[in-house]
């Protein structure tokens, strides 16, 4: 990592943490900016489940020419999913082709990719001049080989957005990616240098999804609530399996699967489907947990507006798992996945205006205790949400700040009535999100999207912390200043990784 102290290169200003800059491109003009009326010609890489869902979408963008695809697996092969037919119903759906794939297999892989592309491609998009999609298992060389590449899509599992995301922006390409930046601290600072070091456009994806944090700023700063000491958010995730113990068998690797690029930097261990795929995400070396998963969907704008940034503590609440040993009773020693429920609670302290607040998290069925608020009205919490509480009054919200009240509801008296949300309209192909519109036009030399990975530093910071201290199971004092947790010391070796050889990171 570079020398320089200074946490900002990190944070970003003052003014990036409190509201979206722009921040305009270094050179206009420079290495992979496209001119206004030529596509994007962009790479995939990562075409899992997840990364076929959203594949699908892309495909109607004018503006974007999936022109490659990568991913070390080659076919179908022991994919999960949240449901046994739902993707192959929508790629069907999305290529008005009813036979396409095969029944009871959940699609993924490389080949499934390519083929998506040509096939949407040769039957919506025939009069644009299209070469073909070409297909790699290994990122490197496709960075290497395809010469005429403006950017990529990163869809691959956590523990490779830093290594791919460097490689690209140092060749000079634009990067889209999903959350997290990376699932190690000391990474993901390195991946937002080196966005501002190459000054290519860069757009992390869960901006897309942020609610509005004006209404419940307005309450805050007319003093609804009084002053603000804490900010409540649950999900109900995990939904998928967080295994108590290590895999004990040693299954055969698939046929057409490269495990040995699908661990990339991790520490080498025999192969097992229960790392791979979707349940990637409980594995402290492979996943970020269910903050990582959901929690950059529900509070980057949070931490946007209240300029949380730099924790001095984060402390962790977290379930254990119990076996008998010879008739025994013993606790599970686990440091190597996450806890199947916890609470972690990170306390900021005070910046300009805003008094010391503390943040808290909670998952697996976790929730705040019930306030009297609620009873007041005779509610129960949701499944997931967000409260805001003062010393004087609370603010109920959805998961994503959506629709928020004044609790209990008399308080609501003298506002307007909000709306009843509705389901989301269907997309029209083509349509194309405001965060995804400003990263095209950052492509073509134009300023920043808001969810660029420069703004991305506070959000990140927190959910690799939450890592840290549910590995630990240990209260963590952090200093910002130096970028450094104080007590307890040895739990800095959870910042970054020990890479296997070839898969270092310059810096």
């Amino acid at each position: 990592m570079p020398s320089d102290p200074d946490r900002r290169r990190f944070l970003g200003t003052a003014a990036a943490t409190a509201a979206f800059s722009i921040v305009p491109r270094h050179v206009l003009g420079g290495p992979g900016v496209v001119a206004p009326s030529d596509k994007i010609t962009l790479a995939y890489i990562g075409v899992g489940t997840q990364g076929l869902r959203e594949m699908l979408a892309l495909l109607s963008v004018p503006d974007i020419q999936i022109v490659s695809v990568c991913d070390p697996s080659k076919d179908a092969v022991e994919y999960r999913d949240w449901s046994r037919d739902g993707l192959l119903r929508n790629i069907r759906r999305t290529l008005e082709k009813p036979g396409w794939g095969r029944e009871g297999v959940i699609p993924g892989g490389r080949d499934v990719g390519k083929d998506v592309v040509e096939t949407y491609y040769a039957n919506k998009r025939s009069s644009d001049k299209f070469r073909g999609c070409s297909a790699y298992a290994d990122f490197r060389e496709l960075l290497d080989k395809e010469k005429d590449l403006n950017a990529v899509k990163i869809m691959t599992p956590d523990h490779l957005h830093a290594v791919i995301s460097i490689a690209a922006m140092k060749k000079g390409k634009h990067v889209i990616m999903h959350k997290p930046i990376a699932n190690r601290l000391e990474e993901a600072r390195l991946v937002i240098d080196t966005a501002r070091e190459t000054g290519v456009a860069t757009h992390f994806l869960p901006w897309d999804s942020n609610g509005s944090m004006d209404q419940v700023m307005a309450w805050i700063q007319d003093g609804s609530i009084g002053t603000l000491r804490e900010v409540h958010n649950w999900t109900n995730r995990p939904v998928w399996p967080q295994y108590a113990t290590l895999p004990a068998d040693q299954p055969p690797i698939p046929a057409g699967f490269d495990w040995d690029l699908w661990l990339g930097p991790e520490a080498d261990r025999p192969y097992h489907p229960n790392y791979t795929h979707m349940v990637f995400r409980g594995w402290y070396d492979f996943g970020g947990g269910s903050m990582a998963d959901m929690g950059h969907y529900s509070l980057w704008t949070v931490f946007n507006a209240l300029q949380l940034a730099g924790p001095v503590s984060v402390e962790p609440m977290l379930s254990h798992n119990c076996v008998l040993r010879d008739s025994v009773a013993a606790t599970v020693k686990n440091d190597f996945s996450f806890p199947t429920a916890s609470a972690v609670r990170f306390r900021y302290p005070a910046r300009g205006q805003r008094q010391a607040v503390d943040l808290i998290w909670h998952e697996g069925g976790m929730r705040p205790a019930t306030p009297p608020e609620l009873d007041e009205d005779g509610r129960q919490f949701a499944a997931e949400g967000m409260m805001f509480v003062g010393d004087k009054g609370k603010i109920l919200a959805g998961f994503r700040v959506e629709d928020p009240r004044l609790i209990p509801e008399r308080r609501m008296r003298g506002y307007p009535a909000p709306q009843a949300r509705s389901r989301r309209p269907e997309r029209e192909p083509g349509w194309v999100s405001p965060g995804m519109r400003q990263w095209i036009a950052a492509c073509r030399g134009g300023a920043q999207s808001p969810g660029s990975f420069l703004n991305a530093g506070p959000i990140s910071e927190a959910v690799n912390l939450y890592a840290v201290a549910l590995r630990t199971g240990q209260r963590l004092l952090y200093d910002a200043e130096d970028r450094k947790i104080t007590s307890p010391q040895d739990a800095n070796r959870c910042l970054s990784r020990e890479y296997r050889k070839g898969w270092e990171l310059a810096g």
